[in-house]
């Protein structure tokens, strides 16, 4: 579905990203694992066309997307929910969803689909005309995931959905994405929490220092002795 080949990136003269090369298949959840500095952000904003690759090509379903501007990255049906949520703090919460559907079908189901995203997250209805930046970190986090919903994705992008999250609101997020994946979506998750990510994914691919160093399933990364010393303390 999705195919990144051997793509190396540079922010100026530092290169980050060294020959990756992975693959998403339709459907399923693949997660990136590796620790602070290891490439995952600039991996996912490479795809998303924030970045551009100084070699290599973004492939998705047989069509080159590497030198695409990023709102045809999204008509394509790849969303990226950023770090840090990234949403307008003084517009509603239904205004940041409803900027989430600018364009084509996203548009023209933007009413069918809004319902859809209050059905998934009763809370965000309850706030819908509440300004963006008061809610709390976890119900930011679901008004992100709602706005990438806006834009139907057939792939979603998730960098650290968890992140300063307090643990109850970790399960419920991961939940929701499971429950996404489960409706057709395929997931593309980059996170620092391995346990429950290895737990809950098809594949995963661990980053060192901007290189692929290693894949397998959930399970297979998750009783190997290198991953388990390096990410899980164990």
């Amino acid at each position: 579905m999705l195919t990144v080949n051997n793509i190396d990136v540079f922010y100026g003269d530092l290169q980050v990203l060294w020959d990756v090369s992975f693959e998403v298949k339709d459907g399923e959840i693949l997660v990136l694992i590796g620790a602070n500095g290891a490439g995952k952000s600039t991996t996912i904003k490479t795809i998303s066309s924030l970045l551009t690759p100084a070699k290599g090509t973004i492939e998705f379903n047989g069509k080159r997307l590497d030198h695409h501007p990023p709102h045809e990255i999204i008509q394509q049906g790849i969303v990226h929910v950023p770090e840090g949520r990234r949403l307008f703090p003084e517009m509603s919460v239904e205004e940041n969803l409803i900027m989430g559907s600018l364009y084509g079908e996203a548009k023209e189901k933007r009413k069918k689909t809004l319902e859809y995203v209050y059905e998934l997250f009763p809370r965000l209805k309850e706030r819908r005309d509440q300004m963006a930046g008061t809610m709390s970190g976890g119900e930011q986090q679901m008004a992100a995931i709602g706005r990438g919903l806006m834009s139907l994705p057939k792939i979603m992008m998730f960098d650290e959905p968890s992140l300063g999250l307090a643990p109850i609101l970790v399960e419920d997020i991961f939940r929701m994405i499971n429950t996404i994946n489960s409706e057709g979506v395929t997931v593309l998750l980059v996170e620092q929490n391995v346990t429950q990510t290895l737990a809950m994914c098809n594949r995963a691919y661990v980053l060192e220092n901007g290189r692929i160093t290693m894949e397998g399933t959930g399970e297979e990364l998750m009783n190997n002795e290198k991953v388990r010393e390096a990410f899980l303390g164990i």
